[in-house]
Parts: C-alpha cells; sequence; structure tokens
C-alpha cells in the first residue's frame, strides 16, 4: 500500500465530520431561535393580542393565516368582504410586495454596478443567475426565447423571493408582513399581466388577422364542410381555453404557497423545532419550484403565442423515401 492510499481515509474523515457538526449546529441554532422567538415575540390567540395562549389550539391558530388579508393602509380599515376582492386599500400582502420588489430591485443594481472585464463575486453571482435561467429558457423555447428572457428571470426572482418572504420567522406574527404570493389577488395579478403580455406578443408578431387566424381557421372548408366545422370548433375550443389558463397560473401558485404555509404552521405548532426543520428545508425547494413552473409557463405561452400557425406543418417527405426498399445488407468479410 502507498503512502498515498494510507493517507486518504485521513483525508476523506474531515469534510464528514465537519458536515455532521455543521448539521447538529444548525439543529441547535434552530432551536435556540424557537425558543427566543417563543420568548420575545409570543403566539397569542387569534384576535386576542397580549393573552397567552391556552392550549394547542390557540398554537395552531396563531400560526394559520387565512385567505383574506389584514388591511394595512387605511389604518383600522376592515379585511376584503370576499377572496377576491377590488376594495382600494393595501393589504399586508401588497405591502411585503413593495418591499421584496425594492430588495430585488436594489439587489440588481448593487450587483451590477460597475461591471468589469475581470468580474468580482457580486459580479459573478449575477452573470451566473441570468447565464442560468437564459439557457432554461432557450433550451425550452428554442433562439426564439432569448427576447423574453429579461421578463422570464424577473418574474421568477420576484416570485420567488416573495414565496421565501413567508418562510421568515416574523411573517404571520406581524400583521402588516404576508407572503405576496400567498394571498390569491396578488397571484391573480401576476396571471393577468402575463396573460395580457403573452396575447400583446402574439398580435405584435402576427398582427389581428394572423393571429386571430390560429383560433378561427376557416381554411378547413376547403376541404369540405365538415372539415370545415370539425377545424372551426376546435380552435374555438382553444380559444376559450385562453381564458382558463390565468385561473390556472394563479391557483396553482397561491394554492401551492398559502398551503405550505399553513402545514408549516402546524407542523410547528404540534413539534416545536425538530420536524420543521425538514419541512422548512422541502418549503424551500418547492418555492423555487413554483417559481420556475410560473414563469417558464408564461415564456411557453409566449412562444406559442409568437408561432404563426403555418410553423407547425410538417416539412414535406422527399419523394421515393416511403416504401422504398432498404439497401440490402453487405456480407461481412
Amino acid at each position: 500500500m502507498t503512502s498515498a492510499q494510507q493517507d486518504a481515509p485521513a483525508d476523506a474523515a474531515p469534510p464528514r465530520r465537519s458536515r455532521r457538526n455543521l448539521f447538529i449546529v444548525l439543529i441547535v441554532g434552530v432551536v435556540l431561535l424557537d425558543v427566543l422567538a417563543f420568548r420575545f415575540i409570543p403566539p397569542f390567540p387569534v384576535d386576542k393580542p397580549g393573552e397567552p395562549v391556552a392550549g394547542i389550539g390557540d398554537l395552531i391558530g396563531a400560526n394559520l393565516e387565512f385567505p383574506a388579508p389584514h388591511v394595512v393602509f387605511p389604518i383600522g380599515g376592515h379585511a376584503p368582504s370576499s377572496i377576491v376582492s377590488f376594495e382600494v386599500s393595501i393589504s399586508s400582502s401588497l405591502f411585503t410586495m413593495f418591499f421584496v420588489a425594492g430588495f430585488v430591485a436594489i439587489a440588481g443594481i448593487l450587483l451590477t454596478r460597475g461591471m468589469r472585464d475581470v468580474p468580482g463575486r457580486g459580479q459573478n453571482l449575477i452573470e451566473w443567475a441570468y447565464e442560468s435561467l437564459e439557457n432554461w429558457a432557450v433550451s425550452l423555447g428554442g433562439p426564439a426565447a432569448r427576447a423574453h428572457v429579461p421578463l422570464f428571470a424577473a418574474l421568477f426572482l420576484f416570485i420567488l423571493f416573495s414565496n421565501w418572504s413567508g418562510l421568515l420567522p416574523f411573517f404571520g406574527r406581524i400583521e402588516a408582513f404576508r407572503a405576496p404570493t400567498s394571498d390569491v389577488n396578488v397571484t391573480l395579478g401576476l396571471a393577468l399581466f402575463a396573460f395580457l403580455y403573452y396575447h400583446f406578443q402574439g398580435f405584435r408578431h402576427l398582427g389581428v388577422r394572423g393571429y386571430l387566424g390560429k383560433f378561427f381557421v376557416f381554411s378547413g372548408f376547403r376541404e369540405g364542410i365538415g372539415a370545415g366545422l370539425i377545424g372551426l370548433f376546435v380552435g374555438l375550443i382553444e380559444f376559450l381555453l385562453e381564458f382558463i389558463k390565468p385561473v390556472t397560473l394563479s391557483m396553482r401558485l397561491f394554492g401551492n404557497i398559502f398551503g405550505g404555509e399553513v402545514a408549516l404552521g402546524v407542523i410547528t405548532a404540534l413539534t416545536i423545532a425538530i420536524v420543521p426543520i425538514g419541512m422548512l428545508s422541502l418549503e424551500l425547494l418547492l418555492n423555487f419550484v413554483q417559481a420556475l413552473i410560473f414563469s417558464t409557463l408564461t415564456l411557453m405561452y409566449t412562444i406559442i403565442a409568437i408561432e404563426s400557425h403555418h410553423e407547425d406543418d410538417h416539412p414535406p417527405i422527399p419523394d421515393g423515401t416511403i416504401g422504398a426498399p432498404l439497401p440490402e445488407a453487405q456480407p461481412a468479410h
């Protein structure tokens, strides 16, 4: 056995031991954070601030945040009467959304300020993030997706940090702060923006007649009345399905984020610290996936909208290739 082989186990042991020590430190840190939070920001029964909790029911209720958002402005305003509301007010989700948007904008400005040929750590980070998102977008949508990467990246980063904001310990305990994407009004607004954007791009690239011609197809009548009616019916169904996309986009994001926060709040109330560590890690991953799904679907809807109806047709097969005999196999020498 060589000296290098003898030294290998000794070299491999410290990283394994350091990871175990880091895991122990993280567990102790989470438990300590829960103790400090319970001491300085104790939970209280719903609508009874300052009073101690009387049981596990009060703990669960203190961790739950129902769909109707708290009204921050005007002060003393009442919560909306329904989940989807058009009342003029600033809710806790909108108030938090301003902070998230400001954080993303300021972080982007600071990391990209003074761009140099030899990048520093901040420039490396922002370039790596943007290039990763660009490669993902182009790999799915082709070269046509490159023009829409800025919007795709902006949507992804905004939704990602909006999702992650709800995992901060003081969210749900301070009424003025709430994860924006846990409010269906915010997710519906994002979905309507995506809906208007990709339809605008469709009209912009194909024109009014070309874009509407993707849904109302009359060319099938050249092959007969039956074929024309079938093509027109299918196009009408596709046109109506376009109005379902904002609903599915908004409800998917809202349901996953709100449901995840409810599950995390209930498990935290029941198990205090240890189990929520794994649940919190899972929520970080799921929130990342939900941000990627929303932004990717917006990108793909845009790519589909700007494609003309004729681009879906397959190229003709050259004559003589169908039914032609295959070349005889040459005998092996």
